[in-house]
C-alpha cells in the first residue's frame, strides 16, 4: 500500500483510529479524517499532529478522492461517506487492515489481551522495553502519560499492540486482534463483556482460543494465573506458556508489595525510578533464564518475550 499516497479515515477521532492517523502521517502519506464530533483528548492529540478532521460526516469530505479509505468499526451503513466510497468504488480497508500491511509486518509483534487490563499492561511493557533501550514501536489505547502519546514507531524490532477483541468493521465482524498475528501474547483475564456482538462467555472465549491459536511454536504467552475461562483459552497453545499473579505456581509472582513512603495517599506501588530499576532487573534476569550456553546473557530472541 505505500504507493496510496492520501487515506482518509472515515471515524478519526476513536482512540486507535487517531493513533493510526498519526502513525500513517509519520511513515509519509497524507492524512485527512472525519467524525461525527471532536472531543479532547483525542481532537487536541490531532490537533497537535496536523492532521484535519472535518465535521460532521459529508460526501463532500471525500474530495478530492483518497487512495485509500479507513473505516473504523463504529461505522455502518447508512453512513454518507460510507455510501459514497461504495457507489465511487473508492478502495477501503478496516484499521486492523492497514496496521497489519504497513506497521506489522517483520516485526516481532507483542499483543496485550483480555477483557481488562489491555491498556494499562500495554503502557506498562512499552515503558519496560522503553527503559530497556530496544526502542520499540508501540500501540495503546490511550494515551499513555510516560510517553505522552498513544503510539510509537521506533527503530527496533518489537511493536506492542494492544489487542482488542471487539469486532474489526461493517464487512468483518470478527475480533481486532486476529489480524495481528502475535508471536506473543500477554492474557490478563478472559470474561464476558461487550453484549452487543458476543452471545455468551462460550463466544468470548472462543474468540480468545482463535487468538492463543495464532501464536507459533517459538513463541509464548503470559496469562494470569487464575480463571477458569483462560485455562479453557490456553489448553490447546502450541507454544510455552508462563503465568503471573500470587499463586506459588505462578512463573512471574508478586511477593512482598509495599507502598514507598513518598507514595502515601497515591495508588499502592513503587515509585517511577524504582519501576524503572524493577523493569531493568526483570529484563535482566529474563535473558539470563533464556541465553543458550557459552552466549554472553542475551538470547537469541534478545527480549522477544
Amino acid at each position: 500500500m505505500s504507493d496510496k499516497r492520501h487515506i482518509h479515515l472515515i471515524g478519526i477521532c476513536g482512540t486507535a483510529m487517531a493513533s493510526l492517523a498519526g502513525m500513517l502521517k509519520q511513515r509519509g502519506f497524507r492524512v485527512t479524517g472525519s467524525d461525527a464530533a471532536s472531543y479532547p483528548p483525542m481532537s487536541d492529540f490531532l490537533a497537535l499532529l496536523e492532521i484535519p478532521v472535518a465535521q460532521p460526516f459529508s460526501a463532500a469530505n471525500l474530495e478530492p478522492r483518497p487512495d485509500m479509505v479507513v473505516v473504523g468499526n463504529a461505522i455502518s451503513r447508512g453512513n454518507v461517506e460510507l455510501e459514497h466510497i461504495l457507489d465511487r468504488r473508492i478502495p477501503f480497508c478496516s484499521l486492523p487492515q492497514i496496521l497489519h500491511e504497513e506497521f506489522l509486518r517483520g516485526k516481532e509483534v507483542l499483543v496485550i489481551a483480555g477483557t481488562h487490563g489491555k491498556t494499562t499492561t500495554t503502557s506498562m511493557l512499552a515503558w519496560i522495553f522503553q527503559s530497556a533501550g530496544v526502542q520499540p514501536s508501540f500501540l495503546i489505547g490511550g494515551i499513555a502519560e510516560n510517553f505522552g502519546s498513544s503510539f510509537q514507531l521506533g527503530q527496533g524490532k518489537h511493536f506492542i499492540l494492544e489487542g482488542d477483541e471487539y469486532d474489526t468493521a461493517f464487512f468483518d465482524k470478527g475480533p481486532k486482534f486476529l489480524h495481528y498475528f502475535p508471536d506473543a501474547i500477554i492474557l490478563t483475564s478472559v470474561e464476558f463483556d461487550h453484549a452487543d456482538i458476543y452471545k455468551d462467555l462460550d463466544a468470548v472465549e472462543t474468540a480468545f482460543k482463535r487468538l492463543v491459536n495464532l501464536v507459533p511454536g517459538r513463541g509464548r504467552i503470559v496469562a494470569l494465573d487464575t480463571g477458569e475461562s483462560i485455562e479453557r483459552c490456553l489448553a490447546k497453545a502450541f507454544c510455552p506458556v508462563e503465568r503471573y499473579g500470587s499463586s506459588q505456581s505462578a512463573t512471574w509472582k508478586v511477593t512482598k508489595i509495599q507502598r514507598a513512603e513518598r507514595d502515601r495517599g497515591r495508588s499502592p506501588g513503587v515509585g517511577m525510578r524504582d519501576f524503572e530499576r524493577t523493569n531493568r532487573c526483570c529484563l535482566e534476569d529474563f535473558q539470563k533464564r533464556e541465553a543458550p550456553p557459552g552466549s554472553s546473557g542475551a538470547s537469541q530472541r534478545d527480549h522477544d518475550h
